[in-house]
């Protein structure tokens, strides 16, 4: 049995799917900015809404922390907003000392996907 296609397009549109739209606020840029240290030390790039972000993506899109990196900084980059991405070993190191409530909500979130 052969099969000819002769609507490509209409082929290609439907293979085309999904959207991912983001609304981020000013509310949100200036959380992604961590607060001045007061305490002796070097300074913290990244604030823990930024991520909390990475995680909560990272777990929606059920990526390795070097993806969500990588796809965190695309919207900024077409935002150009100047705020840095945290790595994936920041990520992963800042995520072991989030609040017991957010670890428990990052949990049920994976639980229920």
């Amino acid at each position: 049995m052969k099969f000819k296609m002769t609507k490509w397009s209409e082929d290609e549109t439907g293979l085309r799917r999904g959207n991912l739209t983001l609304w981020v606020g000013n509310e949100a840029i200036v959380a992604w900015r961590p607060a001045p240290r007061t305490t002796p030390g070097g300074q913290a790039r990244h604030s823990e809404t930024a991520i909390e972000t990475a995680l909560m993506v990272r777990l929606v899109f059920h990526q390795p922390l070097r993806q969500t990196e990588g796809l965190l900084g695309s919207p900024l980059d077409l935002m150009d907003v100047d705020l840095s991405v945290p790595d994936h070993t920041t990520i992963s190191r800042r995520a072991a000392r989030l609040t017991p409530a957010l670890r428990t909500a990052l949990r049920l979130f994976r639980v229920c996907l």
